[in-house]
């Protein structure tokens, strides 16, 4: 089970740089439009591709990362996405596998981004 919460927290790391697609400032989480639980649940589709790869992303994966990249439109949104995802990956091994999977899900989902997916991602220099 502690591979899936890895796998759960690359993908959102995966989903919240697609999402912090600008700006990311300090806010706090009760402004954002997204809580760490819709996270979660927007992401958990991307879980398996994140952890065993394959040739396609699974479409509510891309569903997912659309719809958390669509919501996240403000700075406080952005910063609270990305905030998320990084608490969320702190403590938990991965793999270089996992994190090249987790980087490129935005991409293969049609979702364009400006920077480097990576768990060590600064969050106020995404723009």
């Amino acid at each position: 089970m502690a591979s899936n919460n890895l796998v759960v927290r690359l993908v959102c790391c995966a989903v919240v740089c697609a999402a912090a697609l600008s700006i990311i400032t300090t806010v706090p989480k009760a402004e954002a439009a997204v809580s760490c639980g819709q996270l979660t649940n927007e992401l958990m589709p991307c879980l398996s591709y994140i952890l065993y790869g394959g040739n396609t992303v699974p479409q509510g994966c891309c569903n997912g990362v659309r719809t958390v990249f669509n919501t996240a439109r403000t700075t406080p949104d952005r910063q609270a996405v990305c905030n998320c995802i990084k608490s969320s990956i702190v403590g938990v091994p991965y793999t270089n596998f996992n994190i090249v999977n987790a980087a490129a899900v935005p991409k293969k989902c049609g979702v364009n981004i400006s920077y480097q997916i990576s768990p060590n991602i600064d969050c106020s220099r995404v723009q």
